[in-house]
């Protein structure tokens, strides 16, 4: 690293031709290879700046060009060194090129970017005032406000670090922002607040352990940019779905501002037994629509990396509502996403994805095709193929909704799942017959194609909408300060506000509030399939009514962790929830109910208020909003990994999504068994010996309400 910081400031005499793999800037413990690939450039040069990335100290045509891969190699080279590309071309926007050498380009496989842009009208290939729009020319230079690629040094000492691999049935997500979780976290130390760093400190790493998560889901961490309409309004990207850098994690978290803080972060958290997943933006770039600016793809070659519409290049399908789509449909495009992902889980450690708008990744010419060439690389590679692979399962165009339409390998966020769970709990009618199978792994979704329970994520709220206490406090979104004039953001979230808008005083609104956020925690923790839980809906976050926050870095997005009385008592209601789920295998089953006798029982029972099983006809009553489920702890029909038969207790959860009390006739075909109360979302506390009720007996079930009962079994103790 001297010898590079005796070097940085002067010319490399001489460039070797190098390999056209790696792509990328690789160091080989002597030089740095560098390898581009554009399919209609004319030539590209090589730009090296000085180490503040102020200066460009020279700029080095790429000699060599092989199967369209532009390659060279600098001998003295070493990490640290900041660079980035100009790429000569046609400026033809209407044949889909725009190449323009004035613009310096982000190497796509950069793994790490310096500084942070500014915008000015130079990083627009064309200029922005001009009548003639795109179809101008821009022959302004924008390196000196550009980012810089920096080539890193890979060595890392993991010593033994090895992935949890926690089984998918025994998952508990936990979404989070990195920078918002700790921001405000008052036992982590300033510094490191809001960075990759805290995340391992052991304040932090406590939480996750006393909640009781098994991992957590990081917002986008790839390098991105603030949009340039946010800029102008003193605004920013806060969400990250903005990616230009699939490969580098961004330094806006770092507090050393190197690559080995996110390795450490992933490091520690491992031995914590924590897992790490990132979700994933390969959908779209920060390149946005023709009026966007040009940063990387669009200047190093426009109609290989982005679907062009067919009958004028000169635009771009949108399937993301983004400005563009990746094509995926180009061998190089699908192979820059599988360099990327493989390179997270091997040099990176991360143990799976989320895939933002993953049904615009499958899309063949048109339609969204479960053979699509990204499905099958993901489910061949011997790498990606094991690692925890979540798709958001759909997009914005025609057909984009491809809920339990992924196939085997897949998990999906069940955006089915949370729609129906909302309006039970909301109080709408003819919601039950959807509700039984939600409550049981979505078996119509995802049972068809041999996919198991787990194949559910099951969410109430997520980073995009509503937090859980604004689910419960607001009937409409509260966006002003998003600069929008309220007109962005879902305008149907299925809440209800329990009887005022917004924040307030009196005590039964307050009251009934707290009970739906119990209920709707229980519903989650006590489904089948893989719980994910936004990040502070435990602590009774509000984003104060903004139900699409993604540009407010602020107190409205950060987690507050000075906790009230009664945020205390919710964050321990979810902990023994999760507890709960994890001693009892009745709620993490691995396969689906088969509602016939095993042993002489159902493994489950729907029940009607009368403690009867459900009629065909019941489950179709619009009126009906209260209901009962059995679940039989003989009936799961499953074996340990010593292959032992899995036996747990019996249970008996009870809904009422009325406003008013119904006795609920607990059913006599176990008329020989005692049941105790775990559960009663009437109350913030698991009762640790409740009063017991017998097989017969009508138990007052409260309005807008759950319970949980318990039958023990004396052999599994």
């Amino acid at each position: 690293m001297n010898n590079m910081q005796n070097n940085i400031n002067k010319p490399f005499p001489r460039l070797w031709p190098g390999r056209p793999y790696p792509l990328g800037a690789t160091w080989d413990g002597a030089g740095v290879n560098f390898a581009l690939f554009s399919e209609h450039a004319d030539k590209i040069e090589l730009c090296v700046y000085d180490k503040k990335g102020h200066r460009e100290i020279q700029r080095i045509v790429l000699p060599e060009q092989t199967d369209r891969v532009w390659h060279g190699y600098l001998p003295e080279a070493r990490p640290g060194l900041l660079y980035g590309y100009r790429v000569y071309g046609p400026y033809k926007p209407e044949e889909g090129h725009r190449f323009n050498p004035n613009k310096l380009l982000i190497d796509p496989y950069a793994k790490d970017i310096h500084g942070q842009l500014r915008w000015s009208e130079a990083h627009f290939g064309y200029k922005i005032h001009s009548n003639r729009k795109d179809l101008s020319y821009n022959w302004s230079d924008n390196a000196r406000s550009m980012l810089k690629c920096r080539v890193i040094d890979p060595a890392f000492t993991w010593e033994d670090d090895r992935p949890p691999k926690t089984p998918w049935h025994e998952t508990i997500i936990y979404e989070l922002h990195v920078k918002g979780f700790t921001r405000l976290h008052p036992l982590v130390p300033p510094h490191l607040r809001g960075t990759y760093a805290a995340l391992a400190c052991e304040p932090v790493i406590e939480h996750f352990h006393r909640l009781g998560v098994t991992a957590i889901e990081l917002m986008p961490i790839h390098a991105f940019i603030n949009d340039h309409y946010l800029a102008e309004r003193g605004l920013s990207n806060y969400w990250g779905y903005n990616s230009i850098g699939f490969f580098a994690p961004d330094s806006r978290y770092g507090s050393s501002g190197g690559v080995n803080e996110f390795k450490t972060m992933v490091k520690t958290l491992h031995t914590a037994g924590i897992e790490v997943i990132l979700d994933v933006v390969y959908n779209h770039t920060a390149e946005g629509n023709q009026l966007g600016p040009t940063l990387s793809f669009r200047g190093i070659d426009n109609a290989v990396y982005y679907r062009l519409t067919s009958d004028n290049p000169r635009y771009y399908k949108d399937y993301t509502g983004c400005g563009n789509t990746l094509n995926l449909m180009h061998p190089r495009v699908l192979q820059l996403i599988m360099d990327s992902l493989r390179y997270w889980v091997l040099d990176m450690h991360v143990d799976g994805f989320r895939f933002d708008l993953a049904a615009a990744l499958a899309r063949g010419l048109h339609e969204v095709d479960r053979l699509n060439a990204f499905l099958d690389t993901i489910h061949q590679d011997p790498v990606l193929s094991q690692v925890k692979l979540i798709a958001e399962p759909w997009d914005l165009g025609a057909g984009g909704y491809q809920v339990g339409g992924f196939p085997v390998g897949w998990t999906e966020w069940n955006g089915k799942y949370r729609d129906v769970v909302r309006d039970y709990w909301k109080g709408e009618g003819g919601v039950i017959d959807e509700l039984g199978y939600r409550l049981t792994g979505s078996s119509d979704l995802y049972e068809h194609n041999g996919r198991r329970p787990y194949a559910s994520i099951n969410f109430i709220t997520a980073h995009d909408g509503f937090t859980l206490h604004d689910l419960v406090s607001y009937n409409h979104k509260h966006n002003e300060a998003n600069l929008e004039e309220n007109r962005d953001g879902e305008n149907h979230n299925r809440s209800w506000n329990c009887g005022a808008e917004g924040e307030t005083d009196d005590p039964e609104i307050r009251g009934l509030r707290m009970r739906q956020k119990r209920n709707f925690l229980a519903t989650l923790f006590l489904s089948q399939g893989v719980p994910m839980l936004l990040a502070g809906d435990e602590m009774g976050r509000s984003q104060q009514g903004n139900n699409n926050a993604y540009c407010q870095d602020n107190e409205i997005s950060w987690i507050d962790w000075e906790l009230s009385e009664e945020n205390r008592e919710l964050l321990n209601f979810a902990r023994s929830l999760i507890s709960l789920t994890k001693k009892h295998p009745s709620f993490r089953r691995r396969n689906f109910f088969q509602g016939h006798s095993i042993k002489g029982k159902k493994d489950i029972v729907w029940l009607n208020p009368d403690g009867k099983e459900m009629s065909e006809e019941q489950w179709q009553h619009d009126f009906a909003r209260c209901l009962g489920v059995f679940l039989a702890g003989t009936g799961i029909n499953e074996r340990d990994s010593r292959g032992h038969m899995i036996i747990d207790d019996d249970f008996l959860m009870l809904l009422n999504a009325y406003h008013e009390e119904i006795p609920f006739r607990l059913p006599d075909f176990a008329a020989e068994y005692d049941w105790k109360v775990l559960i009663d979302t009437m109350e913030f506390a698991i009762p640790p010996a409740a009063q017991q009720y017998r097989c017969g007996e009508s138990y007052p079930l409260q309005g807008r309400s759950l319970v949980l009962l318990i039958h023990e079994r004396k052999q599994i103790r």
